[in-house]
């Protein structure tokens, strides 16, 4: 596909975040054709010396969280490249940025200011907590995120600790979220900014809870693999020691894995209602049921049952299953496998053009005092 193919090439973005939450909104502009320009100061972002390498020496977060962006160095404390800075964002559609609230316009980036000069322009501004409230200060990661919404308080074994996700799960949300709300903004013919936060994001995913609180003081207590409003739902061990989750959150699906484990005609276990107020009981009856059978057995009674289950797979063998492959959910880049696109688009689709590119790779295409954007890469 060649780039002005891509739904929105027409898209100029410039991308002053770091880390991963607004890296990750900007990505998802390139995807689909963006141009994103990634502005760095000149010692680099902190995302270039996080977690495991490529065998080039740069890190796999950098190549993935700035994939198809540009890559241009800037010292905005210098007067010329705030400047430069300046002249790029007169013409651009989309600033994203995840600096502390106020420290933009300390570097003299004044947001009023820049719509004057750009009335279509968007900021859109991602922040642990906000740009208004008292912990708008606060440093925002997501860890603070994940404890603080109620995400952790829930999560984990019943007499165990409150649990972290092993993965950067509000930043790769947060992402999502604003790469949704900027376009919303761009939609509405920009001129505004965005206000991303990454607690806010972690509360939007609580689904109902907020309002089981609100209506009957309902606190979710820590389930491990459970769920409040349905069993049972949660993983359980084959005789061969393979793992499967199993959900019953339809309640046709339900009653037939009560007919499957043999207890269908319990009038206990009929209703959502029963089968919560019986938690243990239905949860150890599923559990043995699984242990009696190999992996292969329980998956293809479900399967035969048209009950929901799944073998629970690591990195390596989601990386190899036949479904993801033929979906092409992930996708070979430079040398390096990785995610694919967010989603497929019938008739405009997305490309992965390249991974995240060396310290000042673009350099020699920074705007000079008589041109406003990057030259053509």
């Amino acid at each position: 596909m060649n780039n002005s193919d891509l739904p929105l090439v027409d898209l100029k973005v410039v991308d002053l975040s770091t880390v991963f939450a607004g890296p990750h909104c900007a990505r998802y502009l390139a995807d689909f054709g963006a141009d994103v320009v990634k502005v760095e100061r000149p010692s680099g972002d902190t995302a270039r010396n996080i977690g495991w390498r490529d065998t080039d020496g740069a890190t796999l977060w950098w190549k993935l969280a700035n994939r198809g962006k540009r890559a241009i160095t800037l010292d905005l404390r210098n007067a010329d490249d705030l400047a430069t800075m300046k002249r790029m964002l007169s013409v651009a559609d989309v600033l994203v940025e995840n600096l502390r609230p106020g420290k933009l316009e300390a570097l003299g980036l004044v947001p009023d200011e820049l719509f004057e000069a750009n009335p279509k322009l968007t900021i859109t501004r991602v922040t642990g907590f906000g740009q208004s409230g008292p912990y708008r200060d606060r440093a925002g990661f997501a860890t603070l995120a994940e404890a603080m919404s109620g995400f952790a308080s829930m999560n984990g074994e019943a007499e165990g600790a409150p649990l972290l996700p092993p993965i950067a799960l509000t930043d790769e949300l947060a992402g999502l979220a604003a790469a949704f709300a900027t376009m919303v903004a761009v939609h509405a013919g920009g001129g505004q900014t965005v206000d991303v936060n990454l607690l806010e994001t972690m509360i939007q995913v609580l689904g109902p809870l907020i309002s089981a609180w609100h209506t009957e003081g309902y606190l979710q207590p820590r389930l491990g693999s459970g769920i409040a409003y349905s069993v049972p739902r949660g993983t359980y061990q084959a005789a061969d020691g393979g793992w499967i989750a199993v959900s019953t959150s339809s309640d046709s699906v339900a009653q037939r894995v009560m007919e499957l484990i043999g207890v269908a005609d319990d009038e206990r276990f009929q209703t959502f209602d029963g089968r919560i107020a019986h938690r243990d009981e239905v949860d150890n009856l599923m559990a043995e049921w699984v242990k009696q059978r190999t992996s292969a057995e329980a998956l293809q009674s479900f399967d035969a049952a048209e009950a929901a289950a799944a073998p629970v797979l690591n990195v390596g063998e989601i990386s190899g299953d036949p479904h993801v492959a033929e979906r092409g959910s992930l996708v070979e880049v430079d040398g390096l496998v990785m995610q694919a696109l967010i989603a497929q688009l019938s008739r405009t689709p997305g490309e992965v053009r390249w991974t995240g590119r060396d310290l000042g790779a673009d350099n020699q295409s920074i705007p000079d005092a008589e041109s406003h954007w990057l030259t053509d890469p």
